[in-house]
Order: C-alpha cells, then structure tokens, then sequence
C-alpha cells in the first residue's frame, strides 16, 4: 500500500517509471508540482518512462514550468530521453522556447543525435559554425570510444607538441624499466615519485600529457608552463569526487574546480550551452575539444604515450 505525506512522493528517489506507483500517489494527493524541493515533472523528463511524463503533464498548472531556468523539455532534451522529450511536446511543452546560453530545447536537438525530434518552423536551423561543431562533436566522440579513465590526469594543449611540452615542463626521458612498473601496478610504486612521471604524444591540434594513475597534468605548475602564447585545459577524473577540470590561458589559470562533461549551466554562453551539450558525460572528449583537439583514437590519453618523462622537483601547486 502506498501512502504519502509531505508532498506525497515519500520513498520515491530517481526512479520514476513505475507509472502504476506515480498515479497513484497522484490520485491519493502527491503535489504534482513538488518534489523534494524540485518539481517531478522535471525528475521524470530525466529518469522517468514517457507513460510518467505524460500523466505528470497533464496534472501540472504548465508544462513549461521552470526549475533552476529550465522547463521539463529542456532537461529530457539535453539528456537524451527523446521518447519523454516527445511526450511533453504532446502534451503542450514549447520546443522552441529560449533557454539557456539563447538555445531552446528544439534548436538544440538539432546539434544531436535526433535532429527530427520536433518539426521545425521557418528560420530555425544552426548556424555553420554551429553545425561544424556537432559534427565534429560526433566524430571525438566516437574516435575516443569508451574506456576506463577513472583517476586519469590530462593536460590537453593547444598548438604544442609532444616536444615543445617536454621542452616547457623541462622534462627528462623516463627509465623504460620504470615505465614498465609503473604501468603494470602504478599503485604499488612510490606515490611522489609516480606524480613526476607523465606520457606527452603529439595529436592533431597539439598534444596531450598524460597520467593514467595520478592528477600532476592539471597541476597548477604544470598547466601554467604548457600555457605559454596558448590554451590548455587540465582534466583530473577523481575517482571520489567526480571530474574536476581547470582553463589556463598564457601562462595564467583562468578556472579551476570545473565540471567536464557536466552542465550546462544558467550563465553559459551559446558556445558553452553547446559544448555541454556535445559531450555530455563525457570530461575527456569535452577537455579535448575546448583545447581544439582533433584526436583520431584514445592512444593520447591512454598509452602507450609518444614519449614518457619525468618532471623536474617544483612546487606544482603554485599558480
């Protein structure tokens, strides 16, 4: 038996797609407008099966109500629930109205994997720089494919090479022995002296450092000497945390504790909303795109690298 109180969605987490459950909370007084601090259409547009979707959709006051600046469309949209993106269209959403960075959920279908999920009224299209992007969206994603990186650290740099990198961070060639070790059981060897050693290859659009065991690429010393006249972005997939992500621009850190693969965010630009977008969930395709890398495989992040090195005694952390 189910029953409720608060706001009737007692027990309910993020799944929302028993559709028996949801009616009946809704017929028994669930506040189809609340849930959690949120709204439950919004959670179902995102965990939710279509059959949720449409019977929230019609209890609601609007459909195109919004949370945190985005309606329910919106967020099926951007991750990727087109069977719920259609139901709310169906049940009066807005595809096209404007959204974060000036995008609507319709236009921004467009740059995806479904670019017929609404019809399109005149004059709504991409613009070729904007079409240019998903398509190369696209093709990282797919190049890179999908692997393991959790507690990978990357330095994806722009306009550099392998050696110029090397030449920068003032590193030596790597003991093949060493290297060896280390990529057998990285865990079991020192830790202060694994952080010293990283794997730099030349990609198209520049280069990538790599640490397959630690976080020294986005290290603030690290990423400043790569940034010299260019732009690197630094990548660390923390294991316990998440993925944490930092810009440095000409020698200088311009962000840190960002968020690669996740957004969009209310105050993103046009070009950020379809960054996100693009690589959603995926921090390492989105760290080489913003670095205007053109990877063709996961050799770059993964090894075996162009060259191994370690790097000289520093304060890293220093910005």
């Amino acid at each position: 038996m189910v029953t409720t109180q608060g706001d009737g969605w007692a027990g309910v987490g993020w799944d929302w797609k028993d559709y028996d459950d949801i009616r009946r909370r809704l017929d028994r007084g669930a506040d189809p407008e609340t849930w959690s601090g949120g709204r439950p259409l919004h959670r179902a547009a995102d965990y939710g099966s279509p059959e949720v979707v449409a019977e929230l959709a019609r209890r609601v006051a609007d459909v195109d109500a919004l949370e945190n600046g985005v309606t329910a469309l919106w967020e099926a949209v951007v991750n990727g629930r087109p069977d719920n993106a259609r139901a709310l269209a169906a049940a009066g959403a807005d595809p096209w109205r404007r959204s974060l960075g000036g995008w609507s959920p319709g236009r921004l279908s467009l740059a995806g994997p479904t670019p017929d999920l609404f019809t399109v009224p005149p004059g709504e299209r991409l613009t070729d720089a904007e079409r240019a992007a998903a398509e190369e969206g696209r093709r990282l994603v797919e190049a890179l494919g999908t692997f393991h990186y959790d507690g990978t650290g990357l330095a994806c740099v722009a306009g550099i090479d392998a050696a110029e990198a090397v030449r920068r961070l003032g590193a030596t060639p790597a003991r093949s022995e060493v290297i060896d070790e280390l990529l057998e059981d990285p865990y079991a060897y020192d830790m202060d002296e694994s952080l010293r050693i990283v794997g730099v290859t030349s990609v198209p659009g520049g280069c990538v450092v790599t640490q397959p065991w630690g976080y020294a690429p986005q290290m603030p010393g690290v990423l400043t000497r790569l940034s010299a006249g260019t732009v690197c972005y630094g990548l660390y997939a923390n294991p316990k945390s998440g993925n944490q992500g930092s810009i440095a621009r000409d020698g200088s850190v311009e962000g840190w504790d960002l968020h690669p693969g996740g957004g969009p965010y209310e105050n993103d630009t046009s070009e950020e909303v379809l960054a996100s977008y693009l690589y959603r969930y995926n921090a390492v395709a989105f760290s080489c795109s913003f670095a205007g890398l053109r990877l063709t495989d996961a050799r770059a992040v993964t090894g075996p690298a162009d060259l191994w090195v370690r790097l000289p005694h520093r304060g890293y952390w220093q910005r």
